[in-house]
């Protein structure tokens, strides 16, 4: 997997895992690993939409 499929996967976890609220620490990925910023920021808009839905 390229690094380009490997940001989009951690971004499509991210919202997935922020619209079933689950909690932040559940990120699979690292500290420093550019996955894990995809991660927490898609985490973050999909749990806005949870909480706006």
């Amino acid at each position: 997997m390229g690094p380009r499929q490997q940001l989009v996967r951690a971004i499509n976890e991210g919202q997935q895992a922020g619209r079933a609220k689950q909690p932040p620490t559940v990120c699979p990925y690292p500290a420093g690993d550019l996955r894990r910023s995809a991660w927490v920021r898609a985490y973050t808009a999909g749990r806005r939409e949870a909480d706006a839905a």
